[in-house]
């Protein structure tokens, strides 16, 4: 849903003659934590099946992931759009740390779900995601808002999701549009090898 979000971002912005210039002037403290963070979630979706350790451990690592991300987020909130993906993210957090470390899933909404997949989370196989049942705490931040027609693809998303791409696309509107140029050289110097402002 997120890399949904940017490329609906991108497109809009270039629609509004925007560009990406400035992602060369564009300074992020600790840039470097969120591709990252990227790299270990699609490691720990890839082996968790093959590594019965790591599938154990998935919970505890998804949730130190989401630790690090609010640090990031934290770190660079003054940026357009960031508190609002702020929020959206520890809404998730928040929602599965309340239930193991999985993101519980509405069956009723799932319907418009590949069954494999809806079977594959019934039998706890994604151990990113659970199924939503009466014990759940906080089931109403969970996954229980289905995508279908006419958006592109089917899925379920949370308020968190909804949250976090409405910031995301505040923040590259913002970045495509120019609003970094006359701002000082110190401030807007695009930094992905990480470290701090300096």
């Amino acid at each position: 849903m997120v890399f949904d979000g940017i490329i609906l971002a991108v497109i809009v912005g270039y629609l509004r003659k925007g560009c990406l210039k400035s992602l060369a002037t564009l300074k992020l403290k600790f840039g470097w934590v969120f591709p990252l963070l990227l790299l270990v979630q699609i490691a720990v979706f890839s082996l968790q099946n093959e590594i019965p350790a790591l599938g154990q451990a998935s919970g505890f690592i998804f949730m130190l992931v989401y630790i690090a991300g609010l640090f990031f987020l934290a770190m660079n909130w003054h940026y357009k759009g960031f508190a609002i993906i702020f929020i959206g993210v520890f809404l998730n957090f928040l929602v599965m740390a309340v239930n193991g470390g999985r993101m519980p899933v509405s069956m009723e909404a799932a319907v418009i779900l590949d069954p494999a997949y809806i079977e594959a989370i019934k039998a706890e196989l994604y151990a990113k995601h659970a199924v939503l049942t009466t014990s759940t705490n906080l089931g109403f931040l969970g996954d229980i808002i289905p995508l279908t027609d006419p958006y592109p693809k089917n899925q379920v998303i949370s308020i968190g999701d909804v949250l976090m791409n409405i910031g995301i696309f505040m923040f590259i509107q913002h970045l495509m549009l120019g609003h970094f140029k006359n701002k000082p050289k110190d401030d807007v110097s695009f930094q992905l090898k990480g470290g701090e402002t300096s």
